[in-house]
């Protein structure tokens, strides 16, 4: 089968034909039918993500079909359609697991970063950790939900509260958050880089209220803020435009380091928090409000030899939506 491989940090990921993985004891085989390429995935291949073991087939933004199954998984899960997350193996022993937050476990495993991931034709997968993906979506516009949709819902979770509620970074999470945040009857106030002037008019036509620069200040008070963009200085910003009591969440794997500033910002009990990987409850939840509340996922589809030019693009944020392999 055809893989693309990441070797060492900061070199492009090599095509290797490698065997068809062998599933092991509760492990689904998977035909890779599509890939979502996530911002973590470029984190991971810039050398940003210390605990990955390498080399890896990156990719968590699995949608594919079961084509075998392990010898003590369950054999009815042959011809269905799943997706794979971020999240691919936890102790289950644990006080976190045992808590319900399992995304918390010391020792989880976690896809295109300790486990091979999508970047292949066939993958495998712990059975207890890939989601039934409704046949009502195509597997381009499902992939990018298995990451981008689900740590933004997430993240949404946090801030169900939020009457007036800002996205910074518009990328791929933001662009299906704001679906499910107007769903709920949420106000969106969108923020990109100064110059991306074509972003902020893709939030608007979205439904946002507003849209500006990060180093704006919006027409309204936020009750919440979530920030996509890796970048730390932009939570001080977030402070900035949040009200009393108000909560700004950090939604991504790594984050650049936040800049130090004024305590005026944090007082009147405004609170930092961050948002960590995902649970599998997560996903049964997220995929249940999709039921009442559909997202449509703007994607741009490459081939899988061309995951470094897809990497490429994703770096450089010229485009809207999500970034999908399809093998």
């Amino acid at each position: 089968m055809r893989a693309m491989v990441l070797h060492s940090p900061g070199q492009p990921l090599r095509r290797e034909e490698r065997p068809i993985p062998t599933p092991g004891a509760y492990q689904l085989l998977i035909k890779v039918l599509a890939c979502g390429v996530c911002r973590t995935d470029l984190h991971l291949v810039d050398g940003e993500l210390p605990q990955a073991v390498l080399p890896r087939v990156p990719g968590h933004e699995i949608v594919g079909e079961v084509v075998a199954v392990g010898p003590h998984a369950a054999a009815e899960r042959i011809g269905q359609r799943v997706g794979v997350p971020w999240l691919g193996w936890t102790c289950g022993q644990c006080a976190y697991c045992q808590s319900g937050r399992e995304n918390l476990c010391d020792q989880a495993l976690f896809t295109g970063c300790h486990l091979d991931g999508g970047y292949a034709e066939y993958t495998v997968a712990d059975q207890r950790f890939c989601f039934p993906v409704p046949q009502a979506l195509s597997i381009t516009e499902a992939a990018p939900l298995l990451c981008a949709g689900l740590i933004g819902f997430r993240a949404l979770q946090m801030a169900q509260s939020a009457h007036h509620l800002g996205l910074y970074g518009f990328g791929a999470a933001a662009h299906l958050a704001i679906q499910v945040a107007l769903g709920r009857g949420q106000e969106v106030y969108a923020f990109t880089r100064p110059e991306d002037t074509e972003g902020q008019a893709y939030a608007r036509s979205l439904g946002a209220t507003w849209s500006g620069s990060s180093d704006q200040t919006p027409p309204h008070l936020l009750d919440a803020s979530l920030i996509f963009a890796p970048v730390g200085a932009l939570v001080p910003l977030a402070l900035a435009a949040t009200v009393k009591g108000g909560c700004v969440i950090c939604a991504g794997i790594h984050m650049s380091d936040i800049p130090a500033f004024p305590y005026r910002l944090l007082w009147g009990e405004r609170s930092v928090r961050s948002v960590a990987n995902l649970t599998r409850d997560d996903g049964t939840a997220f995929f249940k409000e999709l039921q009442h509340t559909p997202v449509h996922c703007d994607t741009t589809r490459f081939s899988l030899d061309d995951a470094n030019q897809a990497l490429a693009l994703l770096r450089s944020g010229q485009f809207n939506g999500a970034i999908v392999l399809v093998p």
